[in-house]
């Protein structure tokens, strides 16, 4: 029996892949129509996303197989979900994550905001935290991860160090106040001699050393007594929760800071995707300036909650020197900064290159925020979407990616030989394609399409009509409840799945569910998303979170503790934000006429 079920382990993918689709075939069988052909290709997907049976992006390449089959869409209809704009500003917004890690200027960025910052134990948690969600706004999750845990480690470890050898020094000032006038020098005379063992005797016991003189007098002198090996294990165990502390608090800012910018993590251009191809008449509302706007706020709002709880877990809210829960003097300041500017003077002066990519970077961001800002005209409107909406975010990422493999990484010089006497060769563009096929997560892309396309089949078979007329009697719970409760909902699926899976299945039932019930899509579908990302407990959860744990000496029931709680503030800050300041930005008080277009057949 123990064998057949390890048998069963082993070989538990391939069953799935197998017995799924013939368990849930008797779907369409049974009821012969378009929506019960789509809702069978959702739930075999669903299925296969969760149990990652086979690669994610795989299992996104199903709707090409079984829509044309199923008779739901044609071939060329499905395809063409897989390159929308939506994938096209996730792409440029990935080159130019990619040209800052590869000139190493996301590492400049955080050592600088580090050492203004200080390592004052009371600041050190929120910078680490501040700088590694800045850094998640515009490169993926898991690089910002990987790159501060080991500059947190570095610290860490400079300040236990300096706080051992504070601790040394003290222990010998008071061992030498202990001795008697005279006595230093009589020790290290006995040390080489035997001659005067008559008159003194040492008495190693327990780690200490008890000397006697001739008199009778006795001195005790603590070299390793219980007291010190008491201190120390004290001082070991407060470094290890701010281990872990800090190890934690990288991965969940790098997640919460994912949240702030629309090509910060993929569930926020699968949002803005999925409200395009369902609700094509919406005017641009979600665009770069519109999720900055709504999100930015929530993200500071859920980093000073994460902050809090964290230091209330690992530190402490005092930050006195003795209960900040780490060494707080000066020469631990000092060596521990002395460790993040010997990095930083590693990294050496900027380079053309660096100054290149910073440039391109800040005129992208900028280029995104004055497109449509909302507040007034941008220079989108002005010069070319004058009566339809031909720039987008989209067009200004390729845009500006593309300058990436076109401006060289050198200053560009005259003369036919180099100062060696070398012959003059042309520099290499910021970018090249060897380094984008390697960093670029071409699955994404893939995820993102099959979402598309399920959503698109959704509409196209009326399964998006029957989902909204079966969900028609919630109109009568109250709003807020059925926003927090969805969050909630989407916040626990999202532990065990992945936030891309997470949200793919979801927006479509949402989207449904929304205008059914007449209510704003945005205003169920906007804090879902965000929710998506906030993948807390689990280790397995998100990348970040796995790298955490294999650097901060965490535990399982760590992570989840922390995490229960986070999970929470998280759900709680994303719904004070969509009815705050989210209700005067997208008008989500109203139904607005462009949800009416999935009420049709």
């Amino acid at each position: 029996m123990a064998f057949f079920i390890r048998w069963l382990w082993k070989y538990l993918n391939y069953l799935i892949i197998f017995f799924t689709p013939l368990l849930i075939l008797p779907l369409p069988l049974i009821i012969p129509s378009l929506e019960s052909r789509c809702g069978y290709v959702i739930i075999l997907m669903a299925l296969f996303w969760c149990t990652e049976c086979i690669p994610l992006a795989i299992t996104a390449l199903l709707p090409v197989i079984l829509f044309p089959m199923m008779g739901i869409m044609e071939s060329s209809e499905v395809c063409i979900q897989y390159l929308k704009d939506s994938n096209m500003l996730f792409i440029g917004g990935l080159l130019v994550a990619i040209a800052v890690e590869h000139w190493n200027l996301h590492k400049r960025i955080s050592l600088r905001v580090l050492l203004l910052i200080g390592v004052k134990p009371a600041l050190l948690m929120m910078g680490f935290m501040v700088t590694t969600a800045f850094l998640s706004m515009w490169i993926s999750n898991t690089a910002s991860t990987a790159m501060m845990l080991p500059i947190t480690s570095a610290v860490l470890q400079q300040l236990s160090d300096t706080e051992a050898q504070a601790e040394e020094r003290e222990m010998d000032l008071v061992t030498s106040k202990a001795w008697p006038e005279g006595l230093e020098n009589q020790a290290f005379e006995m040390d080489d001699t035997t001659e005067d063992r008559a008159s003194k005797e040492f008495q190693p016991k327990d780690s200490s050393i008890t000397i006697r003189m001739s008199g009778g007098e006795g001195v005790e002198c603590q070299g390793h007594s219980p007291e010190a090996e008491q201190r120390r294990l004290k001082r070991e165990q407060k470094y290890l929760n701010l281990s872990k502390g800090l190890s934690l608090s990288v991965c969940y800012a790098s997640s919460i800071g994912g949240t702030a910018t629309l090509t910060g993590t993929t569930p926020n251009l699968i949002l803005k995707g999925q409200v395009d191809e369902l609700f094509p008449g919406n005017g641009d509302i979600i665009n770069f300036a519109s999720w900055f706007g709504f999100s930015f706020p929530n993200m500071v709002l859920m980093l000073a909650t994460s902050w809090l709880w964290l230091q209330f877990m690992y530190l402490g809210f005092k930050y006195s020197e003795k209960s900040s829960g780490c060494v707080a003097n000066k020469d631990g300041d000092t060596e521990a900064y002395q460790v993040m500017k010997k990095e930083y003077k590693k990294l050496g002066s900027m380079s053309f290159a660096e100054v290149s990519v910073l440039v391109l970077f800040v005129l992208l961001v900028l280029l995104w925020f004055t497109r449509e800002p909302g507040f007034m005209p941008g220079w989108g409107s002005a010069l070319f979407n004058k009566d339809k909406p031909y720039v987008t975010d989209g067009t200004v990422a390729i845009f500006m990616s593309t300058l990436f493999f076109i401006i060289p990484s050198q200053m560009p010089r005259c003369g036919k030989a180099n100062v060696d006497g070398s012959p003059l060769k042309p520099p290499p563009a910021l970018l090249n394609w060897d380094v984008v096929h390697e960093k670029m997560p071409w699955n994404i892309i893939l995820l993102l399409g099959g979402g598309f396309a399920l959503a698109r089949g959704s509409e196209t078979s009326g399964l998006s009509l029957w989902l909204g007329k079966s969900l028609a009697p919630l109109q009568f719970i109250p709003p807020f409840a059925i926003s927090i409760l969805l969050c909630m909902l989407v916040a626990a699926f999202t532990e065990c799945f992945s936030n891309t899976a997470t949200t793919t299945l979801f927006l479509p039932v949402l989207a449904s569910m929304a205008t059914a019930m007449k209510l704003h899509p945005l205003y169920v579908m906007l804090p879902c998303t965000i929710c998506a990302s906030l993948a807390f407990m689990l280790p397995v959860a998100t990348p970040p979170n796995a790298i955490a744990f294999s650097y901060g000496n965490l535990k399982v029931i760590d992570m989840a503790k922390a995490g229960f709680i986070l999970n929470i503030f998280g759900v709680l800050t994303i719904n004070i934000a969509l009815h705050t300041w989210g209700m005067a930005m997208f008008d989500l008080h109203t139904f607005p006429d462009w949800a009416n277009v999935t009420t049709t057949p």
